[in-house]
């Protein structure tokens, strides 16, 4: 779960490099997006084959997170001591390890996020799921999205829910290979960087959003 967590947020961080082509204008959005990417690598590759290949690799990141996600809740669920739907209850532990409300919504944010991936997919699929008017330009259906309240608030809940998730599973994972020994979050050094970074993400990917929608970017 650690090392499909991780690839995915490489790919969250490259993914929010090529979004903030945005503000370099529709040309280079377009042609960073129809040009750039499917010529990675190229000729080494053949054209598209190194989209092709990280989408494979996402994919697969996504079912073994899914199903460790599942897996590991069955077993934390027997180890805990529930019967009958109800667990035993303590007093102690309140400010521990994993008491942070990044990892109370880690469950729950999972399946916000895994709706989330389905329904942005299906929007910048050509002229799939197309709020605001279908286009052949990317840009174009990025800004007519953006354009509409409910996309932008739809956006912003599946954006705050991938920092939460990632301000703990960054965490998290750093502990499951090893890298983070705190006793506590507080005292690890880990803990502001894990933060900064999920911070860092939504940021900027709701910096794009945010342009269109409040202040008219691409209009």
């Amino acid at each position: 779960m650690a090392v499909s967590g991780l690839i995915m947020l490489g790919y969250l961080l490259v993914h929010m490099y090529g979004n903030l082509k945005f503000f370099q204008g529709e040309e280079k959005f377009d042609s960073y997006l129809h040009e750039t990417l499917p010529h990675m690598f190229y000729p080494y590759l053949p054209e598209g084959g190194a989209l092709w290949i990280i989408r494979v690799l996402l994919l697969v990141a996504l079912v073994v997170h899914v199903y460790c996600a599942a897996n590991l809740w069955r077993r934390n669920k027997a180890a805990a001591g529930y019967v009958g739907g109800k667990r035993y209850h303590t007093t102690q532990n309140k400010t521990g390890i994993q008491r942070s409300y990044a990892s109370f919504t880690m469950r729950w944010g999972g399946v916000v996020l895994l709706l989330f991936i389905i329904g942005h997919v299906a929007q910048m699929m050509p002229n799939w799921l197309s709020p605001g008017g279908a286009s052949d330009s990317k840009y174009d259906r990025v800004v007519n999205g953006f354009e509409i309240w409910w996309v932008v608030l739809l956006y912003t809940i599946g954006m705050i829910a991938v920092g939460f998730h990632l301000a703990h599973g960054f965490w998290g994972a750093l502990m499951t290979l090893g890298q983070n020994r705190s006793a506590t979050r507080r005292g690890s050094r880990w803990t502001p960087i894990a933060i900064g970074l999920a911070t860092l993400i939504t940021v900027g990917f709701l910096s794009v959003p945010f342009a269109v929608f409040f202040f008219g970017a691409g209009s």
